[in-house]
């Protein structure tokens, strides 16, 4: 039986993590690697990746790492150009980049607003900018965009900046998939829930729970009707069959993947 990703070349942008375990996009990286792809996998931090290499090539995948800042036109630019001279074309695109930063219009900074839209929403404009022309070329592709829950739903705490700007992602997937379908271009996004991530104990527990992991965690589970958190796995699974074959009549939409939080009314 042959892979679901076999010959295919994939760009993940924030393909390493904050610490060790199943992040988003090393999830996604090692994911499409088992499957068959060729995957180049970016990163602005590439000591974050270095699991991400292991895991991949012990799974006997291909992958080649790339160093660059994804808010950085010319750096985005960079990225593409050597994907292409390393592996011929791109045929798949996973925009991943992002992370959170808490507060409202009064409490958020109109840097960190700033930074905000450009960390989560700049970055997927110019993947696309950049590997569009490249999909167009080769007669085609499929880009799978990174949101959350967050911009569809409040989730638990005011994070204005890092909502709209996953908002914006979902929005921004469904005008390119409109605009790309007459080349053959997908575009679909994933909208993770409150997975667990490294990102809950590197980061969210000292901004939300004053470091108080544990009571993160349980607060985050008891809004999900499964009763139990995804991880970054979950998220490369939905990821994996939008860019597949098997989606070829699927674009323009998304995946939820939140174990039912999101469909609550409480």
């Amino acid at each position: 039986m042959s892979k679901r990703l076999e010959g295919k070349v994939a760009i993940v942008t924030g393909a390493g993590c904050v610490g060790p375990g199943w992040g988003n996009g090393r999830a996604v990286a090692v994911r499409f690697a088992q499957e068959g792809a060729k995957v180049f996998a970016v990163d602005k931090n590439a000591d974050a990746m270095a699991e991400t290499l292991l895991r991949a090539q012990d799974a006997g995948g291909d992958i080649t790492a790339w160093t660059g800042d994804a808010t950085v036109s010319a750096d985005v630019q960079a990225m593409v150009q050597a994907c292409v001279e390393r592996y011929g074309r791109v045929d798949i695109l996973v925009n991943n980049v992002g992370g959170s930063r808490r507060g409202g219009p009064v409490d958020l900074s109109e840097a960190d607003w700033d930074a905000q839209m450009a960390f989560n929403l700049k970055s997927v404009f110019l993947a696309c900018k950049h590997v569009i022309p490249v999909m167009q070329r080769h007669g085609g592709g499929a880009i799978v965009n990174t949101a959350s829950t967050s911009g569809i739903r409040w989730t638990g705490a005011a994070q204005v900046g890092y909502a709209s700007a996953k908002a914006g992602i979902i929005q921004l997937s469904r005008v390119v998939a409109v605009e790309y379908a007459k080349h053959n271009i997908r575009v679909n996004t994933v909208v993770p829930g409150q997975m667990h991530t490294p990102m809950v104990e590197a980061r969210l527990a000292g901004q939300r729970a004053g470091g108080n992991v544990d009571a993160l965690l349980a607060e985050r589970q008891a809004r999900i009707p499964l009763g139990f958190m995804g991880d970054g796995t979950d998220t490369a699974n939905a990821a994996l069959f939008l860019a597949s074959d098997e989606a070829r009549f699927v674009t323009g939409t998304e995946i939820i993947v939140d174990g039912g939080m999101s469909v609550r009314c409480d």
